[in-house]
């Protein structure tokens, strides 16, 4: 009989991808979906839908009833008012986890949780991990660097930007990041729920020792794109002025923003590299994608949907 696994943030940019990734190992799909989100593509793929928020007690009992496995993808990176980042983040994974006390755990994290003290958002991954490190049945927690793939709708506005020749970045000398192309992502987090390993906060990254400059970044994408690009280096204090204009604008009831004041700390910290590689080594984790072709790919598929 098939293992039955419970996903949540089915809906969101990893989640298909991730959905793809379970099921091509033959796990048995329950799904959490809002009820006012579309259903992921989730073609020749058979998963049972429970209706649902990580707010909503019954339908995470519902969702965890039975199954072999969590994986909790589901998280806020952007919100209205601070507290909502620890509300879903760090109050919906205390709830998850006392619902499935004895079932195996994978939580997708960031490595903003390396630096909790940069913003709300930081602060709610870090609580998130924390909520967990009291569980007593099996966990992992899985930081993330940037991703990006198809159907990433936050770093669409770069690569829109590269096409016109523009390459902005913050005015930060030597920062350094880490990449990951959104199908390497799923594949670790599918293989983290089927490794034993111990329970603990493992980093994880395309395999690109030191990461990438902002230089890197621009040059892989005008590349991709066929375009000659230029640097543009943003400084701080512009990007302050953008980001309090969006926070006024969502105290005011508008569109909420990622680019507020305190993702501007974020932004302006020098390195999100991986420090971490006991998770690759581990599972013998191998990228599919290098910068190179992951931007290759994510800008097809841009073009393909008419995108970009």
């Amino acid at each position: 009989m098939a293992k039955r696994i419970a996903v949540t943030g089915a809906t969101g940019f990893v989640g298909p991808h991730l959905v793809a990734a379970l099921a091509r190992r033959g796990w048995t799909l329950r799904l959490l979906v809002r009820r006012w989100s579309p259903l992921p593509s989730l073609a020749a793929v058979d998963a049972e839908i429970v209706w649902g928020d990580l707010a909503d007690e019954a339908a995470l009992r519902q969702l965890v009833a039975g199954v072999d496995g969590v994986v909790h993808a589901a998280g806020l990176i952007k919100a209205r008012r601070e507290q909502d980042f620890f509300t879903v983040n760090r109050d919906g994974t205390a709830r998850l986890s006392a619902l499935a006390p004895d079932v195996p755990l994978v939580l997708l994290s960031s490595l903003a949780a390396r630096e909790p003290q940069l913003s709300p958002y930081a602060a709610s991954k870090r609580a998130a991990e924390q909520v967990l490190a009291e569980r007593a049945g099996r966990w992992i927690a899985l930081r993330a660097p940037a991703v990006y793939g198809p159907g990433d709708r936050e770093t669409l506005t770069y690569f829109r930007s590269v096409a016109r020749g523009i390459a902005p970045q913050p005015a930060i000398p030597g920062a350094r990041l880490a990449l990951i192309h959104v199908a390497d992502l799923a594949e670790a987090l599918a293989m983290a729920l089927e490794q034993p390993l111990p329970a603990a906060v493992y980093e994880v990254d395309d395999g690109r020792d030191g990461g990438y400059s902002y230089a890197d970044m621009a040059r892989a994408a005008g590349l991709a794109l066929g375009r000659r690009e230029r640097l543009f280096r943003i400084p701080r204090m512009l990007i302050e002025v953008i980001a309090r204009a969006h926070g006024i604008g969502q105290a005011l009831g508008g569109p909420v923003q990622i680019l507020t004041p305190n993702k501007v700390n974020e932004l302006f910290h020098p390195d999100w590299t991986a420090h971490d590689h006991r998770f690759a080594a581990a599972v013998r984790f191998s990228p599919r994608y290098d910068l190179g072709a992951g931007f290759r790919d994510t800008i097809l598929w841009y073009r393909a949907h008419k995108w970009l």
